[in-house]
């Protein structure tokens, strides 16, 4: 039945209302701060890459980035909080290789989902770890640790920056394919690790590269051995694993920006370009590969594809060495 101009006009000034809320909300962000969740405590790898970004992020997108540490439980308590947050662009995670893909290993009630939890929007690079020592251990390279742990009449003790990170997974597995007895010393982030390193309280870790470059300039630490197939341009005096015959022990955490399941495509896109535009800038590409960050780049889709790879692998891994949260 035809429909009358006057019901027509009625019909359409009702559902105008109805469709512009939606339109603005999409238009208009960011309209208020950004929570940029970082699941370590200050000082550690994804803490500093944070640091770096955020304001030169907030600079192209007009509103401040808070940068909130809730490290805990494996980087676990920092990834729920934002994959139960709101999917509107306004609680960003600072993703990495522990919340990602070895904890959800070690979760026995699930709590969060790598990949249905998250929408992974840009991809910043990798992080190696690295074997590092405190001078007082009679070794310079990774052959000669794992004589001198042998040599000990008990487990030598190695720290980590918590429990469930990369440097314990990688510790365990040295420890297994070596026959080197370790104990596992986990701390609440890398800071009070290295702490304890450089004052001798423990001798030996496995640490992120980065925030020991300064103290194997300086001495105070000797770096034996990072954890990749080849060597880093970032220390190229120190062997890689995969050169030294331990493919197995290869192990980089990655680190990039992720927000919650469902985040509109019209955010995810413009987050993902301002962030890339950042990456490109030469100041700022400096000093992430300064503090030793390999870079790349991958689209949204490689990113996903990336952690669901990274997942997949690293799951039967961190189940055989028998860590726990």
């Amino acid at each position: 039945m035809p429909i009358s101009r006057r019901k027509f006009l009625l019909a359409s000034t009702l559902a105008l209302p109805l469709a512009r809320p939606r339109l603005a909300r999409a238009s208009s962000w960011p309209a208020r701060p950004i929570r940029l969740v970082v699941t370590f405590p200050p000082g550690g790898a994804s803490d500093i890459a944070a640091r770096l970004i955020a304001p030169v992020l907030a600079e192209r997108l007009g509103q401040p980035i808070v940068i909130e540490n809730r490290p805990g439980a494996g980087s676990t308590i920092g990834a729920s909080l934002v994959a139960q947050s709101p999917a509107d662009g306004y609680t960003l995670l600072m993703s990495n290789s522990a919340p990602l893909s070895i904890s959800p290993a070690l979760m026995p009630q699930g709590g969060y989902d790598a990949l249905k939890s998250f929408r992974h929007i840009a991809y910043l690079g990798a992080v190696p770890t690295v074997f590092v020592v405190h001078p007082s251990v009679p070794a310079s390279t990774l052959a000669e640790l794992t004589a001198w742990i042998k040599a000990q009449d008990q487990p030598v003790q190695y720290g980590s920056g918590g429990l469930a990170s990369v440097g314990q997974i990688v510790g365990e597995l040295y420890s297994r394919q070596t026959g080197a007895p370790l104990q596992h010393i986990p701390y609440k982030g890398s800071g009070a690790m290295r702490n304890d390193l450089l004052g001798g309280q423990i001798r030996v870790a496995v640490d992120a590269l980065p925030q020991n470059l300064p103290f194997l300039r300086s001495g105070q630490l000797r770096l034996l051995a990072v954890t990749t197939q080849q060597r880093v341009p970032q220390a190229p005096g120190i062997a890689a694993v995969g050169e030294l015959g331990y493919p197995g022990l290869v192990a980089e955490n990655f680190i990039g920006i992720s927000a919650p399941a469902g985040l509109p495509d019209s955010v995810a896109a413009r987050l993902h370009a301002e962030v890339g535009s950042v990456l490109g800038s030469p100041d700022i590409r400096a000093k992430l590969e300064g503090q030793g960050f390999v870079l790349a780049e991958k689209t949204p889709a490689e990113f996903t594809d990336f952690v669901r790879r990274q997942a997949d692998s690293w799951g039967p891994v961190v189940r055989a060495t028998g860590a726990s949260l």
